[in-house]
């Protein structure tokens, strides 16, 4: 089978396809036909070695939606042609025609849902949901970078909770955020949160670095600043360093939302993965509204 690898660390171009055999599942694991995949933030910091998954080669990719190829011993509640979606964790990721699967990490795609579209929800819905789990209905909640692939999601979420939802964000991404449902919309490029914003229960930084000092000043004393990425925010007592957990059970209940119209996921791309370098450069331009897809070679 096709398989994008590297052999060491660096820019998009050590990326390359390979021939490598079709994985076999082992005990309480899926082989899944790879119908779509997609590019998070975390992929090309793995790539670039920023973020230690261990030393190349390795497979990247954390995102599947495909078909069930073959069922390990001990998988039950899937067959064999059935449809799913998912995230995977280890050296050898969705970047491929096949990849193996943890049973529990999967669920079954809904039919409203297209591969292209359940492939770019698994990692970035289950952050946003597992983040904000804390949030209560009433509680003022401002979520940086609202736009991305993770921040776009987090929005509906909180409003899915009955938050009231502050974003920063582009001014050409304002409206498609007030679409979402936010109800207040910040241009960091124009303007400084800090100067603008008071008083929130819960800050979600999809940013990190200095955004994180400064989003304690907006913080209320009482308040919950989860950091999804690393700040200068580390020794506060409201400070919450984020890691997430892949979860079939969260995916149920984010396909709920999908299901009751709650909760759409934007697209910005849809490449094939012979285009993986290209997709890898425009999500690192950081200027991506929802998630970059990425679908076997020759499906674009």
């Amino acid at each position: 089978m096709r398989a994008i690898s590297q052999n060491s660390f660096g820019g998009p171009d050590v990326l390359r396809t390979i021939e490598i055999p079709r994985p076999e599942p082992g005990p309480g694991e899926v082989l899944v036909r790879v119908a779509a995949t997609s590019v998070n933030p975390a992929d090309w910091k793995v790539r670039a070695g920023h973020v230690l998954l261990g030393d190349p080669p390795f497979t990247l990719g954390f995102d599947v939606s495909g078909t069930v190829a073959a069922l390990g011993s001990g998988v039950t509640g899937f067959a064999v042609g059935e449809e799913v979606f998912g995230m995977v964790f280890g050296r050898f990721g969705a970047y491929a025609e096949y990849v193996v699967a943890q049973a529990e990490s999967l669920v079954r795609k809904p039919e409203a849902l297209d591969h292209v579209h359940a492939a770019a929800l698994p990692s970035a819905a289950t952050t946003a949901w597992q983040a904000l789990a804390g949030l209560r209905a009433g509680e003022r909640v401002l979520i940086h970078a609202a736009a991305g692939g993770v921040g776009h999601l987090a929005v509906q979420i909180a409003v899915a909770r009955a938050a009231e939802v502050l974003g920063t964000a582009r001014a050409d991404n304002h409206e498609f955020l007030l679409g979402l449902g936010a109800s207040e919309l910040i241009d960091y490029r124009a303007t400084d949160f800090t100067t603008v914003v008071r008083d929130v229960d819960m800050v979600l930084d999809l940013v990190g670095g200095s955004y994180g000092a400064r989003s304690l000043r907006v913080l209320r004393p009482q308040g919950r600043y989860v950091d999804a990425l690393g700040s200068d925010a580390e020794g506060d007592p409201r400070y919450v360093r984020f890691y997430v957990e892949p979860s079939g059970a969260d995916l149920r209940e984010i396909v709920a939302l999908i299901d009751a119209g709650r909760l759409r996921v934007e697209v910005a791309r849809v490449l094939s993965l012979a285009e993986v370098a290209e997709a890898h450069r425009i999500s690192e331009s950081g200027r991506v509204r929802g998630k970059i897809v990425l679908v076997p070679w020759g499906a674009a």
